[in-house]
């Protein structure tokens, strides 16, 4: 079996143990074919179980926040790197972020760190959307309104008391645009500090209603 037909058996870019497995089945040492794929590249172990195609064979870009949502659940992206995929915030993010109801992890990765930030099963279950891939699957992302909750209330040494103190880091420490500011839901964001119990996010849900 050439790699093009045993890639014929991997359908996506991000697969986990068993379709590899499955993939190499009718070799007579299936293992040492994976350990030899691992060897040139072929393939890539991005942690135990899970793998994506190596660049020789990649039919198309792997998508890493559907990675970072299957390297360690329950998960969702979110903090600093949704921010930035949402277009709030200017600076690309290498790390990452993503929130859970686990325990706090960070995962280095032949592809990047994957960093996984504790809240509140509470906080946890509100404010992710899923994004839907092109091939039909999806992975699962804070809303705008909740990634920037959940890195307000990560940042335990800001000192926040005020709504002005509050305007001021957003726009001098985060870096966030006031037109963006001012296009978030402020009713969206009071549901999610009664989630939170945040006074800092209920600050947040004040501020923005008044910027508006």
């Amino acid at each position: 079996m050439t790699n093009s037909l045993l890639i014929k058996s991997i359908p996506y870019e991000e697969f986990d143990y068993q379709t590899l497995l499955d993939s190499v089945h009718g070799y007579a040492q299936p293992r040492m074919k994976i350990s030899g794929m691992l060897a040139k590249g072929d393939i890539v172990r991005v942690k135990k179980g899970l793998y994506i195609l190596g660049e020789s064979l990649r039919r198309r870009p792997f998508c890493r926040e559907l990675l970072a949502n299957l390297i360690y659940g329950p998960s969702y992206v979110s903090l600093e790197y949704a921010l930035h995929y949402h277009g709030l915030t200017p600076e690309r993010v290498e790390t990452l972020t993503s929130v859970t109801c686990g325990r706090s992890r960070t995962f280095d990765s032949p592809v990047g760190t994957f960093s996984y930030r504790m809240i509140p099963m509470e906080a946890f279950r509100t404010g992710m959307d899923q994004v839907e891939l092109d091939d039909g699957r999806s992975f699962l992302i804070a809303i705008p309104e909740k990634a920037l909750a959940d890195r307000i209330v990560a940042d335990r040494g800001a000192g926040i008391t005020t709504q002005k103190e509050l305007h001021e880091y957003l726009l001098a420490d985060i870096r966030i645009d006031p037109a963006n500011l001012r296009g978030l839901d402020p009713t969206r964001l009071m549901e999610i500090a009664q989630h939170y119990r945040s006074r800092r996010v209920k600050l947040l849900a004040d501020l923005v209603r008044r910027q508006r």
